[in-house]
């Protein structure tokens, strides 16, 4: 029978006022039902808006070391409880053991990450003007924080917003994907367990509509942190800035891996494997575009065929398998339009474009990972986010075309170039348009401790990870102290 889940809200597990529920199943198997979780709607988002914004009052007063060991208990247990949360993870959303692994491991890392800052939150402390005065700024918590997030890192994407969030000392109402709700539920049975005050974290379930939409409207969520689409971004803004919330988007991405005619192939030829086909392709870091040196166009072709066609698909339990299934039918339909769309458009087809429904493969939602060459910069497949196994090729004869096609995409978030020239490393890292660049290395594969995410429309300027994570869910207020005894007129009396 299926595990029965609630939502989190008011210091206690409910179902949604509605009654209602859905399914959550495995996509490599979908006969496998992996819970049954609340339906929720405006009026469970109120109830966790009003929670949050009463705990907010003695959450904020809580000194931030003291915040921070909280993370820190949160990040032993999930250490203890990797195992288990990354089997959960990978039926409940596809992707192999080893990724689900590292997606707890990069929470684990950000709790503790989350530990170390909460002793920090450095502001600045600055000489005044005038004669027996103090100048100095403070970091202050801002209220409560919208969280919602996709399905591609149900543990990892949340650390990110949440552990900083709290950490600050907002409070929290989580909306996580409806198609990984059950790790979501298990991030905040940790925190719970390691002593957030229960009203801090509220943890809403349900689909963007009836949920996400009520929390960016909600006059009491004073900040938002998105992880999504553009399109999904724009309208996010658009409505939030009718009252002005704090918003952070972290959006799509057509990432492009550049191969130079003196690169070390076979390296680059891992690096591509693992961008384009890691994660079955569903990473807004993914490789998506790979931009090949006409001098080794063929040969590395020739090699990126051969070592795609060897990828073992099926259920990520399995350790052998190197590609699971994609999140669910509608999404392996979408990416099936885009290679029909690529076709039409005149690319060729290299490799895969098909369902793989060979023996268990066809209980899941599985595709095979597609090669397309003969891709012309204007080709919506070259322009679009497919978020699927599909990897783009395009032929350039030097470094600048190199760069002038990889920039020519309405996104800007990961890109990658592999040569053995430093001069050339040196010129794509000043002149490629985006907010992470890696040198003989994939466009996967951030570190919590350095800030992420993208330009143009890959979200909104903000960035998550690291340092930056703690300014986005701060305010900085400026404090003067006057001990002169007397009145001081800034500007007037010091001239």
């Amino acid at each position: 029978m299926a595990t029965i889940y609630q939502n989190f809200i008011d210091g206690k597990w409910v179902d949604a006022s509605s009654g209602e529920v859905f399914e959550n199943r495995n996509p490599a198997n979908w006969d496998e039902v992996i819970g049954i979780f609340p339906k929720s709607s405006k009026e469970d988002v109120d109830a966790a808006v009003r929670a949050a914004r009463e705990e907010f009052k003695t959450w904020r007063l809580v000194p931030a070391p003291v915040r921070g060991e909280i993370m820190k208990a949160a990040g032993d247990l999930m250490v203890a409880r990797k195992e288990e949360l990354a089997h959960l993870m990978t039926r409940e959303m596809g992707k192999v053991l080893e990724e689900t692994r590292g997606d707890v491991q990069e929470g684990i890392d950000t709790a503790y990450y989350a530990f170390g800052e909460s002793r920090r939150l450095f502001a600045h402390t600055v000489p005044s003007e005038l004669p027996n005065k103090f100048n100095m700024t403070m970091r202050m918590p801002i209220g409560v924080a919208g969280v919602i997030t996709p399905w591609n890192f149900p543990m990892a994407i949340p650390s990110w917003k949440i552990f900083p969030a709290l950490t600050c000392g907002n409070t929290v109402v989580f909306k996580p994907a409806s198609d990984t709700p059950a790790t979501a539920t298990k991030l905040v049975e940790i925190l719970l367990e390691a002593g957030v005050p229960p009203r801090a974290i509220n943890l809403v379930h349900g689909t963007g509509n009836a949920v996400g939409i009520p929390i960016v409207e909600h006059p009491e969520v004073n900040l938002l942190s998105f992880t999504g689409s553009s399109a999904v971004g724009k309208s996010i803004a658009a409505i939030a800035g009718k009252s002005l919330k704090r918003v952070s988007l972290e959006l799509g991405g057509k990432n492009a891996q550049i191969v130079m005619d003196d690169a070390n192939l076979e390296l680059a030829l891992e690096g591509v494997l693992w961008g384009a086909f890691g994660t079955t392709g569903q990473r807004c870091t993914a490789t998506s575009r790979l931009i090949l040196h006409e001098k080794i166009y063929h040969k590395f072709l020739d090699m990126l065929v051969e070592r795609t066609k060897a990828l073992k698909l099926g259920n990520g339990l399995d350790e052998t398998v190197e590609v699971g299934p994609v999140i669910n039918s509608a999404q392996r339909q979408t990416i099936h339009q885009y290679v029909e769309i690529g076709q039409k458009e005149g690319a060729s087809l290299l490799l895969g474009g098909e369902f793989a429904e060979d023996g268990d493969l066809k209980k899941g939602f599985f595709y095979k990972p597609t090669i397309f060459v003969d891709v012309r910069p204007e080709m919506r497949i070259a322009r679009e986010e497919i978020f699927g196994p599909v990897l783009c090729v395009l032929k350039v004869s030097s470094l600048d075309e190199a760069i002038k096609v990889l920039n020519d995409s309405v996104y800007g978030l990961s890109s990658s170039i592999y040569t053995q020239d430093i001069n050339t490393a040196y010129k794509a890292i000043q002149n490629i348009e985006a907010g992470i660049t890696y040198i003989n290395g994939p466009t996967i594969g951030a570190e919590c401790h350095m800030p992420f995410g993208g330009v143009k429309e890959t979200g909104n300027g903000h960035r998550e990870g690291g340092w930056a994570a703690y300014d986005f869910f701060t305010e900085i207020k400026t404090v003067y102290v006057d001990f002169s005894g007397r009145l001081q007129r800034a500007q007037i009396d010091n001239r």
